[in-house]
């Protein structure tokens, strides 16, 4: 009879085979197939391996006219707005997340993004749905100036579901010694600068799945103050800041201190690890409107303002620490690239706050400066 086993316990007849138990090497062939033009499109002369190599390779000859480059090196997920891809099965924005996840956390110490690799890990491969992945991550990449040159997608039966999918990735970038961007830099006086977001970005997904699904609402639904359906609000892409907050930078010619991402934790929480000890960032939530989809999840959830403040980003995406004297010019030059930005306060030395305004200090194991909040926010 087909498949019994013989005495010593090996099977006889055909047996079982790698497809049977769940990966399908072909169609990982495929994927790679409908994503190499894709990943191509972000090659420079420097990348010198081609797709499908053990090894991305990177021509790292121009490091030599730095005088003391230093090498900053980022990595993360998109965590569970990848649910929200899954669900509506539309797959090639996802990868805009990932590669803001993971660029914009080098920038902020004002390094250049040089090369990137992904790992895509799911419970079939689909080659249509994991093509689109890639090229949304190798459309990114090529928005923030950096080359994909490797990724892994591997096939996980029996953990995964058969449409169920999780992303991740690194980059390496380049930084001056003397241009590093931080908390040394800072001094009171400076203006701190907020740069608009595109939505939610990619953070505290898990509280908003929450809240939806509590609320019963389907992501079909319409929302009129979105003016679109629920999930394609949800699923709008992170924002790349990448070439954006380089370019501030150089024209500032010295003039932005510290940039700070806005990612898990909240404005206050990340801008406070990037200020020195002795000094106090205060921050006004009334200088902006917060975009509607931070307040429906508020409102449909009942969920309190300082828990969203400490899980979203509300509407702020990258916070720049700048002199006096070059805000001007970090404001002009944002409203070039179509970048919205503003004035959220002033950086002073720390003392006793006043009544009505909470600090935020010592986040994310960094005991450095803090941020005072205060006001009530504005909603559009």
């Amino acid at each position: 009879m087909s498949g019994t086993r013989a005495d010593d316990g090996a099977p006889q007849g055909p047996g079982l085979t790698y497809a049977a138990a769940g990966v399908d090497t072909e169609a990982g062939d495929l994927a790679v197939e409908l994503m190499k033009d894709a990943v191509r499109a972000t090659h420079g002369p420097e990348v010198t391996g081609g797709v499908g190599g053990f090894a991305g390779l990177f021509d790292a000859s121009a490091l030599a006219t730095y005088r003391k480059p230093l090498l900053a090196t980022s990595t993360d997920g998109v965590g569970t707005k990848v649910a929200i891809a899954q669900a509506m099965d539309k797959h090639d924005t996802i990868g805009f997340d990932l590669v803001g996840m993971v660029v914009d956390d080098i920038v902020a110490v004002g390094a250049k993004p040089l090369f990137m690799t992904d790992y895509i890990a799911c419970g079939r491969v689909v080659p249509e749905r994991i093509a689109a992945i890639v090229r949304g991550i190798a459309e990114a990449c090529q928005v923030a100036g950096t080359a994909l040159v490797g990724g892994e997608t591997a096939e996980h039966p029996g953990l995964l579901g058969p449409d169920e999918y999780d992303v991740a990735g690194a980059v390496t970038g380049v930084v001056e010694a003397d241009a590093v961007l931080g908390p040394e830099r800072v001094r009171a006086g400076d203006v701190v600068v907020a740069l608009e977001a595109s939505g939610l970005h990619a953070n505290g997904f898990s509280l908003v799945r929450k809240v939806v699904a509590v609320a019963g609402w389907q992501l079909d639904r319409h929302v009129e103050e979105f003016g679109r359906t629920l999930g394609e609000e949800l699923l709008e892409p992170t924002r790349v800041y990448a070439s954006d907050v380089l370019a501030l930078a150089d024209r500032a010619a010295g003039g932005v201190h510290a940039m700070s991402h806005v990612t898990g934790g909240g404005l206050a929480a990340n801008l406070a690890r990037v200020l020195p000890e002795g000094l106090v960032a205060g921050v006004d939530r009334s200088a902006w409107a917060v975009p509607p989809v931070f307040d429906v999840v508020r409102s449909l959830g009942g969920v309190p303002w300082s828990d969203l403040e400490r899980t979203l980003n509300l509407g702020v995406g990258m916070v720049a620490v700048v002199g006096p004297e070059a805000v001007d010019g970090v404001l002009a030059h944002s409203a070039e690239l179509g970048l919205g930005a503003w004035v959220l306060g002033e950086v002073t030395e720390l003392g006793s706050a006043p009544e009505g305004v909470e600090l935020v200090a010592g986040t994310k194991g960094v005991h450095g400066g803090a941020v005072a909040m205060s006001g009530s926010y504005r909603t559009r």
